[in-house]
């Protein structure tokens, strides 16, 4: 004899999840007319909490922020001349101080990035964006500035 298990429709499924977590549509209700929410006190809150925030306060003074706190000692030497390759593969030479970089595990070359966000979309296929910014880079090569 095999035992059977039998699926409750969706209604079911609700309020044996309600049961379980002891509320009900109707405790649910009384909660939300209990106080009306005051959006502009909590904006202004937020913006005074936001005031207070050094990386804020930096960034309205024109200074580029904690990333580029950090920078390499030394000279570091990139592939593409230290330019960030999303920036290439775009069509645009971006140039990086490589405080943000990824070395390639099988060919160790060094690659800089201009910001954290274009590494980890550079890691998300590296092989195929490599290959696309080195055909661009060649392009950019051949091709005078002026």
């Amino acid at each position: 004899m095999t035992a059977r298990f039998v699926v409750p429709p969706a209604a079911s499924l609700l309020a044996i999840f309600c049961a379980a977590l002891g509320t009900t549509a109707g405790a649910q209700s009384a909660d939300q007319t209990a106080a009306p929410v005051d959006d502009q006190a909590n904006s202004a809150a937020a913006l005074k909490d936001a005031a207070k925030d050094p990386g804020i306060a930096h960034a309205e003074r024109g200074e580029k922020g904690i990333w580029k706190w950090v920078v390499p000692p030394v000279r570091m030497n990139g592939a593409f001349d230290n330019h960030d390759p999303i920036g290439l593969i775009a069509g645009k030479k971006i140039p990086a101080d490589c405080s943000i970089n990824w070395a390639d595990p099988d060919t160790h070359r060094l690659f800089c990035f201009a910001s954290a966000t274009s590494l980890v979309y550079f890691l998300d296929a590296p092989k195929d964006n490599t290959a696309q910014a080195e055909k661009v880079w060649r392009q950019m090569k051949r091709t005078p500035t002026g």
